[in-house]
């Protein structure tokens, strides 16, 4: 059977803008195949926004995901394989959900988690927010992440 993942990170983000909430897409950006700004990653993750109004042009294939965004001003065309995809969440409660990692592919992330940026004329990429704990924590998995305001 095909993989699942494709279908849910587009149910998952469908089920976010409807109940108007903005949707966040964490990356593993050391996988191969992976193509984000790299100033924008921090401990080998980045947090993308990929609601309609900070992107253009989103493809959520049975492959890739790939649109196109800013960066500090800058137009980048993002791709990610969909094995580089940890897990969809909203940047206003953190509920979402995350994809089973196999913890050989890519390296532990730190557990402070990664870094979310926000501007609202910066598309993308978003301001500086610290992140902690989404949820419960578990010992295997991908982390937990938490909007801390």
């Amino acid at each position: 059977m095909n993989s699942s993942v494709p279908y849910l990170i587009r149910a998952i983000n469908e089920w976010i803008l409807d109940n108007n909430c903005t949707p966040y897409m964490v990356v593993d950006a050391t996988m191969d195949g992976v193509s984000v700004p790299l100033a924008h990653v921090k401990d080998g993750q980045i947090v993308l926004n990929i609601g309609p109004q900070a992107i253009r042009d989103l493809s959520i294939s049975d492959e890739y995901v790939m649109f196109s965004g800013r960066f500090a001003g800058i137009a980048h065309e993002i791709y990610a394989p969909i094995g580089a995809v940890m897990g969809v969440i909203t940047k206003e409660n953190g509920e979402g959900m995350w994809f089973p990692r196999d913890e050989e592919e890519s390296p532990e992330p730190s557990p402070d988690g990664p870094t979310l940026t926000n501007s609202p004329d910066e598309g993308a990429s978003l301001e500086r927010l610290p992140v902690g704990t989404l949820g419960k924590k578990s010992k295997k998995g991908p982390p937990s992440l938490k909007v801390v305001k």
